[in-house]
């Protein structure tokens, strides 16, 4: 087992264990929901407020680590595997902080997700540019377009510049927490923008490519 890997069993586990040790301090009523301006706007019951991010988290890591597996392209995962196990790690972190604020304003330590969210998501958004300066074709993991997935050139093209794009929308993401309830925009926006702009570039140099050969 690799370091990386052992980093993300530990961080379920701590998860787990943070949760079990706080669980009986929780209220009936666990806040689940806050709106725009950080307020609670929806609640759920105990067990189920403690248990909702272990139940996504748990299953979508062991979901990370099949996909390899039944991808028709597994063998290149090989060549970027340490920066894929690094995003399940961060991914991990990312729900691991979210459950801790969640636990923690569940027994009166009010941290306001306007202040958790964005640099988190900053975070994420800025470790997903680094592994797509060196993700490889594959079915699961990158900008996967019919362009990108057509041509190995057009897929390097596209996820170079989609690299250094994640970077500048993690950046805005966390700029974020100085804007208040302005700050999922800032989470959303750019990422959204990026998105939306490297499907566009990666069909236009797919389109310039069959015109040079055609």
């Amino acid at each position: 087992m690799t370091l990386i890997r052992y980093g993300i069993l530990i961080v379920l586990l701590l998860t787990l264990a943070i949760t079990a040790i706080i669980y009986p301090a929780l209220p009936e009523q666990v806040a689940s929901h806050w709106n725009a301006a950080g307020e609670v706007d929806g609640y759920l019951p105990r067990l189920w407020g403690a248990a909702i991010v272990p139940l996504i988290i748990i299953p979508l890591t062991g979901f990370f680590f099949l996909i390899p597996r039944i991808d028709p392209l597994r063998e290149n995962y090989k060549r970027f595997q340490p920066y894929y196990e690094g995003f399940i790690l961060v991914f991990a972190l990312f729900f691991a902080i979210i459950q801790v604020q969640i636990l923690l304003w569940g027994i009166g330590i009010k941290i306001s997700p306007n202040i958790v969210i964005p640099p988190l998501f900053g975070a994420l958004f800025i470790y997903i540019g680094f592994m797509l300066d060196h993700a490889e074709p594959n079915w699961f993991v990158g900008i996967r377009t019919p362009w990108t997935m057509s041509s190995e050139k057009v897929w390097k093209k596209t996820h170079a510049l989609g690299g250094r794009l994640f970077k500048v929308a993690g950046i805005v993401s966390i700029a974020g927490v100085f804007f208040g309830s302005y700050a999922l925009w800032f989470c959303l926006v750019p990422v959204l923008l990026v998105a939306g702009y490297t499907v566009v570039y990666s069909y236009i140099q797919f389109q310039g490519e069959r015109r040079s050969t055609g």
